[in-house]
């Protein structure tokens, strides 16, 4: 047995679930989310508490178990509590600021780079070198999070670009460096 697929979901307050066929759909205090599973992995719920159970041990519904009760933990806890990745600009002359719903990043090129979040996205900047990216979609979040990181990823002689608060670079010696 897939030992995320065992787990049980519990359900917040103020979190409701509905089934149409295949599509779950959450809705919670920060939004709704929508996606449909494969139809051979079963959810079920019961007192405020979701199970998934698979029909068999093939490989495909193994591996379809832990993904599907992964996913609808990620959905439960999007619409509830949300989930924010924070960014961090280094190098001199490196900013960013909003605009309107766009984030524009002076990171060291000719131009100002636009970067516009999709719906259901909230870029924040509350330092001229700090980003925070939040929304309900975990996908999303850290998609939009890693494209702004791909902007200007870190690089590893100087320590200079976009990486996420708390990640590690490892430097590297130049030429000179004996």
């Amino acid at each position: 047995m897939s030992r995320v697929g065992k787990k049980p979901i519990e359900i917040p307050a103020g979190v409701t679930i509905s089934f149409d066929n295949n599509t779950v759909t959450v809705k919670g205090p920060k939004g709704e989310l929508s996606r449909s599973f494969n139809p051979d992995i079963e959810i079920k719920v019961e007192d405020n508490v979701i199970t998934v159970s698979r029909p068999s041990d093939q490989k495909e519904h193994r591996a379809l178990h832990g993904t599907t009760r992964a996913l609808l933990s990620n959905m439960v806890e999007g619409v509830s509590k949300g989930f924010e990745k924070s960014l961090e600009l280094i190098g001199v002359g490196y900013r960013a600021q909003k605009q309107g719903k766009k984030l524009v990043l002076n990171v060291g090129y000719s131009h100002p780079v636009e970067i516009e979040p999709e719906e259901g996205i909230e870029v924040e900047v509350p330092a001229n070198t700090k980003i925070i990216v939040k929304g309900t979609n975990k996908e999303r979040v850290g998609a939009l999070a890693a494209n702004i990181r791909g902007v200007r990823p870190p690089e590893p002689y100087k320590g200079k670009g976009i990486r996420y608060e708390g990640e590690f670079v490892r430097r590297k010696e130049g030429k000179t460096g004996k």
